[in-house]
């Protein structure tokens, strides 16, 4: 399809006008950010896999009635999704315990937590992303308690999909983060599922070994990222069997 005009550039993604009022173009990179953006890589064809991961959890999660904003996939890199208005909070759903969460509460990663605890945190790179509670959210405006009532009950949806999706190929959900926006129905508002969802916005273990099959991969050297992200793809069936091997990432200074 003839490019659009750009209307926003992030560090995974960059979103064109769509086709038709109310649609948006989601292009996806093959940029690989980690610290804020402290640690950057291009890894070719990234982009690629976290389109067709990301449309198969849309698309599984459409079906199961959980509402969000993917209508189709263009081509190898873009999608075409629905405009929203997105609420500005990271939403956080762990299952275990790692990443952040260790390092504040000091506890070991990997140890299963009592139940699935759902943190949130704002939007907006120049302070990092900090976390917030619902006194936070409430007091500024950010969402209303009905709002926060939908966003945890699609919170908690979404990591039951999830969650048996993996654990039946094999690889444990430790956590992940999604965003939601608002859509509008004449007078009326709704929330849905956006952004997306891939091996970026998760954490995602290998049930046997332990091996990380997600963005820590790059965060902390442990391999070819590439190579990760396309083991999930393969054991969810998303791309054939005999995808090609990685190539080697390119630093960006």
């Amino acid at each position: 399809m003839a490019r659009r005009k750009k209307i926003y550039e992030g560090k995974a993604k960059i979103l064109y006008e769509g086709p038709e009022p109310g649609t948006i173009v989601q292009y996806f990179k093959d940029d690989a950010t980690a610290f804020n953006a402290e640690k950057k890589a291009v890894i070719e064809g990234k982009g690629v896999l976290n389109n067709r991961l990301s449309e198969f959890f849309m698309t599984g999660l459409g079906q199961i009635g959980v509402p969000n904003h993917f209508i189709k996939r263009l081509n190898m890199r873009e999608q075409l999704v629905r405009q929203v208005e997105i609420v500005p909070l990271e939403i956080i759903v762990r299952n275990y315990a790692a990443g952040t969460m260790s390092k504040r509460l000091g506890i070991e990663e990997g140890t299963q937590l009592p139940r699935p605890i759902v943190e949130y945190c704002y939007k907006d790179d120049a302070l990092g992303d900090p976390l917030v509670t619902e006194e936070h959210i409430a007091a500024f405006g950010w969402a209303s308690q009905q709002d926060m009532d939908d966003i945890l009950s699609l919170a908690l949806r979404v990591n039951d999909f999830l969650s048996g999706v993996m654990m039946a190929v094999g690889i444990r959900l430790v956590d992940f983060k999604i965003e939601v926006g608002r859509i509008f129905d004449g007078d009326f508002q709704r929330l849905i599922i956006a952004d997306e969802i891939s091996p970026d916005s998760c954490r995602l273990w290998d049930i046997e070994t332990g091996q990380k099959l997600d963005k820590d991969v790059f965060r902390r050297d442990l391999g070819d990222l590439k190579d990760a992200y396309t083991e999930v793809a393969r054991r969810l069936g998303v791309m054939p069997k005999n995808a090609q091997p990685m190539t080697k990432p390119t630093l960006i200074n």
